[in-house]
Parts: C-alpha cells; sequence; structure tokens
C-alpha cells in the first residue's frame, strides 16, 4: 500500500517540475517585457531605460542632500507630513515637472549621442577630431543634467524652511 503511494507521488514530480519551470519562465518574461532593450551597445538595458524615463542612475543629486537641499520630488511625497503650504507645492511641483521634462531630453541626447558614437567606430570612419567632439559632447550632456538637478535642489532647499527640511531628512532616514 505504501509503496503504491509512493509510485504515484513519484509519477506526479515530473509534472510539478514541469509546471514549476513553466511558471518561473512566464513570469520572467513578463518582467523583462517592461523593460525596452538598449539599441545601443555601450548602454546597458537598465541605463537605456533609466536615460529615456528620466530616472537618475548616477546618483546626481547625492553632494546636494547630503548638504540639506532635497529633490522636490522627495519632498512632493512627503508633502502632507511637512506640512507644506499650497504656494510651497505649486511651485516645487513645477520644479519637480520641469526637472523630469530636463531629465528626459538630456536621456534622450546622451542616447543619440552614444549611438553616434557606436556607428562612427563601427564604421570605422572616424578620426581625432570625431572623437573629441562626441566625447566632449557626451561630457555637455551629463554635466547639463547634473546642473539641472542640482539647480532644482537648490530651488527646492530655498522654498523650504529649515525645519521642514529637518523633518524630511528624518523621514527619508526611517524608510
Amino acid at each position: 500500500m505504501f509503496f503504491c503511494k509512493m509510485q504515484a507521488m513519484l509519477k506526479s514530480i515530473p509534472v510539478l517540475i514541469t509546471s514549476l519551470f513553466f511558471y518561473c519562465t512566464v513570469n520572467a518574461q513578463q518582467a523583462d517585457s517592461t523593460l525596452k532593450r538598449s539599441t545601443v551597445k555601450s548602454l546597458t538595458d537598465k541605463q537605456y531605460n533609466a536615460l529615456l524615463k528620466g530616472e537618475d542612475l548616477y546618483g546626481m543629486p547625492v553632494v546636494a542632500e547630503l548638504n540639506h537641499f532635497p529633490m522636490p520630488d522627495k519632498v512632493i511625497k512627503y508633502k502632507k507630513e511637512l506640512d507644506l503650504s499650497p504656494s510651497q507645492i505649486t511651485k516645487i511641483g513645477a520644479i519637480a515637472t520641469e526637472l523630469h521634462r530636463k531629465r528626459v531630453e538630456m536621456g534622450t541626447f546622451i542616447i543619440t549621442n552614444e549611438e553616434t558614437l557606436d556607428k562612427i567606430f563601427r564604421k570605422q570612419r572616424l578620426n581625432n577630431g570625431d572623437v573629441i567632439f562626441y566625447a566632449t559632447r557626451s561630457g555637455l550632456y551629463y554635466g547639463e543634467l547634473r546642473n539641472a538637478i542640482l539647480q532644482a535642489c537648490l530651488s527646492t532647499g530655498d522654498l523650504l524652511a529649515p525645519q521642514q527640511i529637518k523633518k524630511l531628512e528624518t523621514l527619508q532616514n526611517r524608510n
């Protein structure tokens, strides 16, 4: 009797393993399908998508945040806890919106520049001048992006009272 039950259980193991494999494969495909594949060899899918979406992968606001000048989107996230005035919400919201627009714009420029660098190297139609031009342009795009982020932090910090900044930092450290 025991042996018969064991045989039945052993027969069901391949079905279980196949089902589990299928489930994992479908879930993995669903997770990957939300990311666009990078069209640029020098950018990972994660970098490519972050640049397209205006997300920061490079820690550009850290110097501002460490010196008590917060990112506008982080302030908006805690607007109730910080007791922001309607005027502060409007102004900081506008800063966050413009910063996001600028991040997406610069992300697109960075991707286009990387595509151009890849193309001229791949086709071997380059010279020192081309490399200098596109490498410098890349630095300018990243610099403009970082400037926009730091300017947004500066403007946001100027709109907040010292006690609001301190409370924000306390709230962020809890999470």
